[in-house]
């Protein structure tokens, strides 16, 4: 069981083949900061936290493996695993969030909206799919009677640390947990250690609070190219984009609102047949509430490994 958890045994893989979203990377693509956000959203002073809501504790399995006491922060330390090879790498040079120019055989989907051939991104049924979760918000999605269907979570590792209770109340609910990186960085700009790092402690941090290894994977800001591919498939993940972006985001600085994102929610579904994965966030109070409202749109939703007969996870443990 120890060396399981740890190592994320290869030969499982090649079978199956904060409200934080670290605040300060967030204005690459959004143009705010969630700790503003949370602040527009928090009227009062929290209560005190119980001791259910406690951050997760260091699990010492993991104490045992990294040499570490405590989890990291933003910049997770790259911890090598003997089932990633670098040399199945594909050469292609790091670069910032926008730069495209030289990609275009890199199959970034950021820059070109390059799909893979085994990148999920579309569903039989329009369903949602939620990032950057968990928070105190997500909480209204599934206890207050928010979401009728089973519906895909990408959680950042930074948050569920932060929030395990809210994690594990959502997977009790039977939602799928997908993974979007320890502390939503721009992939692509990355060395391949920090990849690694992004991914492995993402996935440390799901196993550590509900006992499951992750099999679906969402890049934060889109970013992917073949060679952040390389690297999410050796942790055996699978790709999952999106053909229908709400720009929730944009509800926070008034550029949108409510009524025209669920009148663009109404224009798709007629245009795509009803098909389709709908990007959204479970971050704050106004992104959550839409989220409940687009519901009420969309019937018969499916999780993301419904819509391709996939997998739930790679493994589950049992405590």
């Amino acid at each position: 069981m120890l060396v399981q958890r740890i190592m994320l045994i290869p030969f499982v893989y090649h079978i199956l083949f904060f409200t934080v979203v670290t605040a300060a990377r967030v204005t690459e693509k959004f143009g705010f900061g969630l700790d503003r956000l949370r602040s527009q959203d928090t009227k009062t002073s929290p209560k005190p936290l119980t001791p259910a809501e406690q951050p997760l504790q260091f699990p010492q399995w993991l104490e045992a493996f990294t040499g570490l006491k405590s989890w990291p922060g933003n910049e997770p330390p790259y911890i090598p695993l003997d089932f990633i090879d670098f040399s199945q790498v594909p050469q292609i040079p790091a670069h910032n969030q926008g730069q495209c120019q030289g990609l275009v055989n890199a199959c970034s989907f950021d820059c070109f909206n390059c799909i893979s051939y085994d990148d999920v991104y579309t569903c039989p049924r329009l369903s949602q799919t939620f990032d950057d979760g968990p928070t105190p918000q997500t909480i209204k999605l599934v206890l207050d009677g928010g979401l009728k269907d089973k519906l895909t979570f990408f959680t950042l590792g930074v948050n569920v640390v932060r929030y395990p209770h809210i994690y594990r109340e959502v997977v009790r609910h039977g939602h799928v947990m997908g993974s979007h990186t320890w502390s939503h960085k721009y992939l692509p700009s990355l060395l391949n250690e920090q990849i690694v790092a992004q991914l492995e402690w993402s996935i440390w941090a799901m196993n550590a609070t509900a006992g499951h290894l992750p099999k679906w994977f969402r890049p934060p800001y889109g970013g992917v190219d073949d060679r952040v591919r390389a690297i999410v498939r050796q942790f055996g993940m699978q790709l999952v984009l999106w053909n229908m972006d709400t720009f929730d985001w944009k509800l926070f600085d008034n550029l949108r609102t409510e009524q025209e994102i669920l009148g663009d929610i109404d224009k798709y579904t007629l245009s795509n047949q009803g098909l389709g994965l709908v990007l959204e966030h479970d971050t704050t109070l106004a992104t959550v509430n839409l989220a409940i409202n687009i519901q009420k749109k969309l019937p018969k939703q499916m999780t993301v490994p419904q819509c391709v007969g996939g997998i739930d996870y790679i493994k589950l443990f049992k405590e």
